[in-house]
């Protein structure tokens, strides 16, 4: 039995003891939440855990009072080998951050990241802003301390490596940076990066024609990540890129990074 599977079959209080190693300890003193009672100044509990008896999926949530959205949340998941975990997703959310209506469209559908619909308006204003796709506010900079955390609960069971989907061109970056290989998406990655340099096809498409295909964008990991959102990667005529934007599947190894380079020297 696969070790999030075995973990829901657990009392309550032997979940939230195993459980509580996927929070950030920056957390619990920026936010004054008690790291015993996870509960913040008020007395009010903040920390959430969602591990029903026999799933294979674990939720750890922290929402605050004053915010709609989690100010952290990750999910992490069984795989079909033991050695093994899916990490499917996590949400910072800097509470002191404007918030940016890019999740929902100017009729109030969930825009599911972008990729069902689009809000042009907020994502340029949360562009402006220095924000990437996908997000609503700005996030907290704690990507390698959450890195440390699913390592640690990894080396709990002698489970060896992390998966993980990078949504965006910026995630798959991002995760590069912190060790993370891939097992799919490696050449697109690639020729993204060839065809961003100057005379390259997506360089040249960088014309000024939306907010989101400046010239500039060639040169930063942000710009790339909002223009290839913008589907500058459609009906370029390149077998690689043939499909548009195919979210890689990448993963590290637990205590042995090994990078995979796409963009050398990125700037953000």
């Amino acid at each position: 039995m696969a070790w999030i599977n075995r973990i829901s079959r657990s009392s309550l209080s032997d979940k939230l003891g195993i459980y509580r190693i996927l929070l950030p300890p920056s957390l619990y003193r920026r936010f004054s939440i008690d790291p015993v009672s996870l509960r913040d100044i008020t007395g009010e509990k903040v920390v959430r855990f969602f591990s029903p008896h026999g799933d294979s999926t674990c939720l750890v949530e922290i929402s605050l009072k004053a915010m709609e959205d989690p100010l952290y949340s990750i999910q992490i998941s069984d795989t079909s080998d033991i050695t093994r975990i899916d990490w499917d997703f996590l949400i910072v959310n800097d509470p002191g951050s404007e918030r940016y209506n890019t999740n929902v469209d100017e009729e109030g559908r969930d825009t599911m990241f972008g990729w069902a619909s689009r809000n042009i308006a907020e994502e340029q204003r949360a562009m402006e802003q220095g924000l990437c796709p996908g997000q609503t506010r700005k996030g907290l900079r704690i990507t390698g301390e959450v890195i440390n955390v699913l390592e640690s609960f990894c080396r709990m069971f002698d489970i060896k490596s992390i998966r993980l989907e990078a949504l965006f061109y910026h995630n798959a970056i991002v995760y590069e940076r912190y060790g993370f290989g891939y097992l799919s998406g490696y050449p697109q990655m690639m020729k993204i990066n060839e065809l961003f340099q100057p005379g390259g096809k997506l360089h040249n498409r960088l014309d000024g024609g939306s907010p989101f295909r400046m010239p500039q964008f060639a040169q930063t990991v942000r710009g790339r990540s909002w223009a290839i959102h913008d589907q500058i990667l459609e009906q370029l005529e390149d077998e690689v890129l043939e499909d548009g934007w195919v979210s890689p599947v990448m993963y590290r190894m637990v205590d042995k990074p090994r990078a995979m380079v796409t963009f050398p020297d990125p700037v953000f």
